[in-house]
């Protein structure tokens, strides 16, 4: 009897010592916890989470005025993928997100009552797109304020005029390389006929029209233009994800820099297929002009 209330004192001494190291350390765990709860969630990038070691549920203090006066807590609720912007392709996209009152807070300016009320800019998305100019003239007309510009995106803002001149740089790039590359094909083509010229004398004396050795000559071309251009792009294919994958991870982004749909593709094949069938024939063709004893070497 002795033996068992000795047991039972030690095992509530032991529990006792248990309730008060959890109260302790646990209690303040949670009620921090807690805290943290109640304070305004924002987003960040990835970009900024990797760089400093934040993760979901971190505390972070953030600050309007370069000085760090009037900075307030937030909780990270949670991390995200910025909207790749090839505008600021090497641009390091540390940026949160806050909801509209935490950053009217955290803005507020004690010496100006309207900095809470004011804004910059306002965008505005149409149902109908085409009606952005007509939208523009009546805003403008129907807001009469000196400072206000009402413009509209498409087409209207420096990003879009960029774009412009990179899509007609692309272009122009394309012309010449296609041009340079179907001289190139033509000059090729020149050779391999003038190595056929004893074969193509033969089938001359044996009664072969130039007809009949032109269409030879014409589906020989079409086979190996069709073979090119699907070998290119297979390789295109193949070689798009290498491409996405080393600039993603250049400029730490997930822009997309090459992709081969299938309106490309058939761009190509249409491009390339009767480029490759008329150098072939016009090759043949200065060919079979030839006296026959000259293609014989007679």
């Amino acid at each position: 009897m002795h033996a068992r209330r000795s047991r039972f004192l030690i095992l509530s001494a032991l529990i006792a010592l248990a309730t008060i190291i959890a109260t302790r350390w646990w209690t303040p765990a949670i009620l921090h916890g807690q805290q943290n709860e109640q304070l305004p969630a924002i987003l960040v990038t990835r970009q900024l989470a990797a760089v400093e070691g934040l993760r979901i549920g971190d505390v972070v203090t953030l600050a309007a005025r370069p000085d760090g006066s009037s900075a307030k807590q937030f909780r990270i609720a949670g991390i995200y993928e910025p909207v790749a912007d090839p505008t600021r392709l090497a641009a390091k996209r540390f940026e949160a997100r806050l909801h509209l009152p935490d950053m009217l807070e955290l803005k507020a300016d004690a010496a100006d009552p309207q900095s809470t009320e004011s804004v910059s800019a306002i965008n505005v998305t149409l149902t109908d797109p085409q009606d952005a100019t007509s939208f523009v003239r009546e805003a403008a007309a129907a807001i009469p304020i000196p400072q206000l510009t009402v413009r509209t995106a498409q087409g209207g803002d420096g990003s879009a005029r960029l774009f412009v001149v990179l899509d007609r740089f692309h272009f122009a790039i394309a012309v010449v390389t296609v041009v340079a590359s179907t001289m190139f094909l033509l000059a090729l083509m020149v050779m391999l006929v003038e190595e056929r010229r004893e074969s193509v004398g033969i089938l001359r004396l044996i009664g072969l029209r130039k007809g009949r050795i032109l269409l030879q000559v014409f589906a020989e071309g079409l086979l190996i233009a069709v073979a090119g251009a699907a070998f290119g792009i297979v390789f295109a294919v193949t070689m798009q994800g290498v491409v996405n994958v080393f600039f993603q991870w250049r400029y730490d982004t997930s822009l997309i820099f090459v992709r081969i749909t299938p309106h490309v593709a058939m761009r190509c094949i249409l491009l390339a297929v009767p480029l490759g069938v008329v150098a072939s024939l016009i090759s043949s063709w200065t060919l079979l002009r030839s006296n026959v004893l000259d293609l014989a070497r007679r």
